[in-house]
């Protein structure tokens, strides 16, 4: 029932991302090289700081240009990923879509400035998550020269000669162009002018393509940078299949500074500064800055102190990282990932470095977290993480001056770290910690609740105010940081609970890789699904304060999709669910949690109304193990705790003395919990945090008590609103909301189901 802390188990056994905890205690991650070291990162600690966002602007919606068949790209309001201040003095705001428009905006109205797609007939922007147009960098003297560059991608056999020879040609590979516009008149709001080719290179694969590119803001005219356009070259995914990101003589998997007005590359486009790293070295591309990387996201430096360069590094399986940019600097990849031996055989598991790797100098993170795969979810899958760089706050905003804020650009979550704690010399990373989310009416919410999808799909930008903007493909907008507020962290779990909570469902936490399912955020990190309905059964609802979102359930009969809304989560196998394996052999159950009734129940046709219950070990998805449910008793509809000790033995029933309507009354939340002690073999019913009077159907011992707990199997699942969560036969059917749904392995006493009922209520 309890867990080992993060380092322990990072030390003594080879390392599963997919172990990771998010309910593993916060602390700040150990030291930062040698074999064995604990590498493993918690999770962001939450913080009673958090931002109040205001909308800002709506970008208009945009299609991809080609037989879209990924839903990330294709159903996306747009694509826009990027907001920056042009540095002309103007005060207008540019935002980049993949889908080809250049905007600007002017007193928050968007206007198309360039259309970069219809320029290349080639141009692409329906394969690959970045296809399309990436990136724009205005150059420091744009309001005299007029020139900024693009990067986009075009189709693999696109004509055009490569600056250096691209990976193999493959069906569903890219090119990434670097283009450099000349406009006309700087101050006009719409492109005219002339445009030349800089780089073009070829990727084996449609992701991790050149990804941001950007002049040095910080930069004066005199130094060494001014000018200089650096260049986030990913891995293009072949980084899984060779070690292209280690190869000096490559381009990928690294980042490149080139001068726009040389002409000494090989293609004599550009530039080659002599200061860079490797400028000389035989067989090396004197571009690069530094190598050993994936998909270098998003960079940016620190308008303050030392002018540091921090980029968010996308893992492959398990750590979004923050680096310290150095020239000169390996990040290791894919012979590491962060501070670990990447396992590139089942790309499913990570070791602790070996003394070989520990040797080589590899530059570490200065901040990351884990992208933990629900336990239900194939480990080389799409988990619904990835982070997005941020910015080093230098503006006015209380609290959060010196913070770099970042964020998980899938999920939507918005991070901080101090930027002092951001060095590559320490021996320890920057705790990293995750921002509270305000409307400006002051409701906190998530950032998927302002897009309303569970794949937000967020990017961040500043202006030269140093104002910090959030944008979301999701919904296409712009939220600009108007304020900061201070408030408790919220801490739904009684304390005294907390070590028993096996599975936790608040239904605010859709998975973001599939928003049909629903994040645990207890520690078995079991998805549960949201049958039929889909998405849709997260309604704007809550049964307490704090919560914005509750679960809508339906019988066929009142469905909108005429099928029966339900959920939870099934597994047709004779192990059963190996993520609820606290289940087997337990001495006691609890399900609690909070429910309305808000339509016609019991259903016509049926006799009993499903809540939400644990399944035995040799469930067809109907048999339980512990169950909150409402049944014929004696004729007459009861609320129940109906639990079985043994799997193939009879199960037993306390039913509720009042009538079921008193106890749930139509439209209205009630808290229930329903407690199973197998070892004594007893059972009671809470309601709003006080015991129910009831009674036991069976006067006998149908559960065989002999002090010990369950059949030592594992749970086939978990049931919410009906049985069959693999989407059979409807069978008790709830017309109904659920919020807080938590499943315990223990026995939750009288006094911690109070507490736990008042404990929400705060």
């Amino acid at each position: 029932m309890r867990r080992s802390p993060w380092w322990v188990a990072a030390v003594t056994t080879s390392l599963v991302a997919a172990a990771l905890s998010p309910w593993a205690s916060p602390a700040t991650a150990g030291k930062a090289s040698g074999p064995g070291a604990p590498p493993i990162p918690p999770d962001p600690e939450p913080s009673t700081l958090g931002l109040v966002l205001e909308e800002y602007a709506q970008l208009p919606a945009s299609t991809p240009n080609g037989p879209w068949t990924d839903v990330r790209i294709g159903t996306r309001h747009n694509r826009i990923n990027h907001v920056g201040e042009l540095p002309d003095g103007s005060g207008r705001l540019y935002v980049p879509d993949l889908n080809g428009n250049l905007y600007f905006l002017e007193d928050r109205e968007p206007s198309v400035y360039l259309d970069v797609k219809a320029q290349f007939p080639e141009f692409l922007a329906w394969r690959g998550l970045g296809s399309g147009f990436g990136f724009v960098a205005f150059h420091p003297e744009f309001a005299e020269n007029g020139k900024f560059y693009t990067t986009h991608t075009e189709n693999p056999t696109a004509p055009g000669a490569q600056t250096y020879p691209g990976q193999p040609l493959r069906s569903n590979g890219v090119q990434s162009v670097v283009t450099e516009w000349t406009a006309d008149d700087p101050a006009a709001d719409t492109f005219s002018g002339s445009r030349r080719e800089l780089f073009r290179y070829r990727f084996a694969g449609q992701i991790h393509a050149i990804q941001q590119i950007d002049f040095n803001p910080t930069a004066e005219p005199g130094d060494d940078d001014y000018g200089l356009l650096y260049l986030a070259v990913g891995d293009g995914g072949y980084g899984v299949e060779t070690d292209i990101p280690q190869q000096l003589s490559d381009p990928s998997g690294k980042i490149l500074r080139i001068d726009p007005a040389g002409t000494d590359a090989p293609n004599g486009a550009y530039g080659i500064p002599d200061t860079n790293p490797w400028v000389g070295e035989p067989g090396a591309l004197g571009e690069i800055w530094a190598i050993g990387m994936r998909d270098p996201h998003r960079f940016s430096w620190d308008a303050e102190g030392k002018h540091d360069m921090f980029l968010g590094h996308i893992g492959q399986r398990a750590i979004e990282a923050v680096y310290e940019v150095d020239a000169g600097d390996d990040f290791g990849w894919p012979d590491v990932e962060s501070r670990l031996d990447y396992q590139n055989d089942t790309q499913c598991r990570l070791d602790p470095m070996t003394p070989e790797q520990a040797a080589k100098g590899y530059d570490f993170p200065v901040a990351s977290y884990a992208h933990e795969t629900p336990a239900n979810w194939s480990c080389n899958a799409d988990s619904g993480h990835a982070i997005s760089g941020g910015h080093v706050h230098r503006g006015d905003l209380p609290g959060l001056k010196g913070k770099y804020v970042f964020g998980d650009l899938v999920k939507g979550e918005v991070y901080y770290a101090t930027a002092s704690h951001l060095r590559d010399e320490s021996d320890r990373e920057a705790t990293v910690h995750e921002l509270q989310l305000f409307d400006t009416a002051g409701t906190r919410m998530r950032m998927s609740d302002f897009v309303g999808d569970g794949r937000v799909d967020l990017r961040f930008g500043t202006d030269s105010d140093r104002s910090l903007y959030l944008l979301a493909k999701a919904n296409g907008k712009i939220w600009k940081v108007v304020d900061t507020e201070r408030a408790p962290v919220d801490k739904d779990v009684e304390p005294a609970l907390a070590d028993d909570v096996v599975a936790s469902y608040d239904f605010e936490h859709p998975f973001a890789a599939d928003d049909s399912y629903e994040q645990d955020q207890g520690p078995s990190r079991t998805l549960i699904r949201l049958v039929n309905g889909r998405d849709q059964m997260r309604v704007d609802d809550g049964a307490y304060p704090g919560s914005n979102n509750a679960l809508q359930l339906h019988s066929a009969a009142e469905s909108p999709t005429g099928t029966p809304w339900k959920a939870g989560i099934y597994e047709n196998d004779a192990d059963g669910m190996a993520s609820l394996s606290r289940f087997a052999g337990a001495e006691g159950i609890t399900v609690m949690g909070w429910f309305k009734m808000d339509g016609t129940n019991p259903t016509p046709g049926y006799n009993a109304i499903g809540l939400a219950g644990v399944l035995s070990g040799n469930s067809d998805g109907h048999g339980v193990r512990a169950l909150l449910e409402l049944i014929q008793v004696n004729g007459e509809l009861k609320l129940v705790a109906l639990g079985r000790r043994l799997d193939t033995g009879a199960s037993q029933t306390f039913a509720a003395s009042a009538p079921w309507q008193e106890l749930l009354p139509d439209g209205e939340w009630v808290h229930l919990a329903a407690t199973f002690d197998y070892a004594r073999g007893t059972m009671a019913l809470y309601r709003n945090g006080r015991a129910v009077d009831g009674f036991y159907t069976n006067p006998n011992d149908p559960w065989q008590v002999d002090g010990t707990g369950t059949s030592p199997t594992n749970p086939r699942g978990i049931k919410i609103g009906g049985s069959f969560p693999q989407d059979g036969t409807e069978r008790n059917p709830c017309n109904c909301r659920m919020d807080g749904l938590m499943f315990l392995d223990d026995v939750a006493s009288a006094s911690e189901v109070a507490r736990q009922y008042r404990r929400l209520l705060r």
